[in-house]
């Protein structure tokens, strides 16, 4: 993917304009103090626009215009051309400095992706990384983004790299920008999440489909983005906007009970915690404080606690005993056997077979 910009023509000079100005000088024979007293202005303000220091502004260009006979416009064209010069070669200085910065990041799988431009130089790909969080520079990154790193309440049972972690949100938060939603309703929201419980028993990709139209009508933005290496994290949920609340999933452990889990893990943030803090999670369930509520809320929305007692009496966990739960119940199989192997009830290599495996597709 190219990114915009790449192949525009951008000599690496430009005429300083006081040079114009001196040529003309001399073509007419004429001094720069001459020329001040023509154009009504002080010497060393011409002076100062002869070396450089000092910009052609429009009135001094047309007072040139009428002196020394060159249209305004384009004393005004050589001026712009010159200080867009200086700008580029002071950017590019700065941007020397972002490439170190630039190089925390998963480079190599953004491009894999086509989400920055293909292979290029160090300093065109810091520009990338810059145009992918959509900031100007590495001090704005700083104050949107590493500062957000302050509020994550980040899991403390798994560590990611800070830079990955990052990225992967800013793509979620990318897709959940592209998505309509009608003004956060808690109601609506609640209701959403019963039909989606329902939903844990149909084919995974048409479930998701169903799940974020179903969240986007409540005013949540579901975002499914791929996991990044070393952004070790299942699932997220933070607040765009006071009305737009925003859950993103990975899908890194690939089946669906860790999915379904992780959903409604982030879904309880949003109904239960603060819109201040961001909330990047693993499917770790051993947690405290607002974690372990999550935990909880996910636990029960998934399976009452009244029907999970009376399942796990008499201690027998078959395939078919599992299987028939579920169906009671109306969740997918796979979310029972997950409970079961966190509960130590059963081995974790046992009854896997009734949990469906997720690939992601493409590269």
């Amino acid at each position: 993917m190219a990114m915009a910009g790449n192949y525009r023509y951008q000599p690496d000079y430009a005429a300083v304009p006081g040079w114009l100005v001196e040529d003309h000088l001399k073509a007419r024979g004429l001094s720069q103090a001459e020329l001040a007293r023509r154009c009504g202005r002080s010497p060393k303000l011409i002076s100062e626009i002869v070396s450089g220091k000092a910009p052609i502004e429009p009135e001094t260009a047309l007072q040139f215009e009428r002196v020394l006979g060159v249209d305004a416009s384009i004393w005004l064209g050589v001026e712009a051309d010159y200080r867009l010069h200086l700008a580029r070669a002071a950017d590019a200085a700065r941007v020397d400095q972002q490439v170190l910065w630039a190089k925390r990041f998963p480079i190599a799988e953004l491009r894999k992706r086509g989400l920055i431009g293909p292979q290029s130089s160090d300093r065109q790909t810091a520009v990338d990384i810059l145009t992918l969080f959509g900031v100007s520079s590495v001090e704005a990154w700083s104050r949107q983004y590493d500062s957000a790193s302050v509020s994550y309440r980040h899991s403390p049972s798994f560590k990611s790299d800070e830079a990955a972690l990052a990225t992967w949100l800013r793509l979620g938060e990318r897709e959940a920008n592209e998505q309509p939603c009608t003004p956060y309703d808690s109601l609506r929201f609640r209701g959403a999440l019963r039909q989606i419980r329902d939903l844990t028993t149909a084919p995974v990709e048409l479930a998701l489909q169903k799940t974020q139209s179903l969240c986007n009508d409540a005013g949540v933005a579901l975002s499914v983005v791929k996991p990044l290496p070393k952004a070790r994290a299942s699932g997220a949920a933070w607040w765009m906007s006071p009305q737009k609340a925003v859950i993103e999933l990975s899908a890194r452990h690939k089946t669906d009970d860790h999915l379904w889990f992780s959903f409604f893990h982030e879904a309880a943030h949003i109904l239960l915690h603060g819109k201040r803090s961001v909330f990047v999670d693993d499917t770790q369930r051993e947690a405290a404080g607002v974690e372990a509520e999550a935990n909880a809320w996910a636990r029960d929305a998934l399976i009452p606690t009244r029907q999970w007692r009376h399942f796990i009496l008499d201690g027998s966990f078959s395939h078919t005993r599992v299987s028939t739960f579920a169906s009671t119940v109306g969740i997918a199989p796979g979310i029972v056997v997950g409970r079961l192997q966190y509960e130590e009830r059963i081995p974790w290599s046992s009854l896997n077979a009734l949990k469906v495996r997720l690939e992601w597709g493409g590269s």
